[in-house]
């Protein structure tokens, strides 16, 4: 009994220093479920929204009820990549970056409408304007996130 416990040691010895290991070669992959460092070329499509679509405003801004239901929507169509609170994955970016949160009503309902296939993205035009509308509230009373350790500033 002692020499299968003493060999189960060593097994789990060398199993934390093999991960100990691995980690310190490669720091600057995130850890599982981690979110990624920031990188303001994420958010370059924002610059893409026509002028025309930026200036649009949200008919929904002063609406009470549109943020609570642009939660629920956001949790069954957004969250799976985004996260839960919306702070990002490795699947997408943060919404509670200042680019996103500092973009237009108009802009982000531009974004949601015509996603960006080819970074994962989709087209969520087929859900009704006043669920894109409502996304868009919720998002941007989210506010932004502060920055963490891992993560730079943002440069102004």
């Amino acid at each position: 009994m002692k020499a299968i416990a003493g060999a189960l040691a060593v097994c789990v010895s060398f199993l934390a220093v093999s991960i100990v290991l691995a980690r310190s070669q490669n720091p600057d992959k995130p850890t599982a479920g981690a979110a990624p460092k920031y990188d303001p070329a994420v958010y370059a499509e924002l610059q893409k929204a026509p002028e025309k679509a930026r200036n649009r405003p949200n008919p929904l801004q002063n609406d009470s009820d549109a943020v609570a239901a642009g939660a629920i929507l956001f949790q069954q169509h957004c969250a799976e990549c985004h996260g839960d609170s919306a702070q990002g994955s490795r699947k997408a970016p943060s919404l509670r970056a200042p680019e996103v949160q500092n973009a237009t009503p108009g802009t982000l309902f531009w974004l949601i409408t015509n996603g960006v296939v080819r970074k994962g993205m989709p087209v969520w035009s087929k859900l009704p304007e006043a669920q894109r509308w409502q996304l868009v509230r919720y998002i941007q009373s989210l506010g932004a996130a502060p920055p963490t350790a891992e993560s730079p500033v943002p440069k102004p």
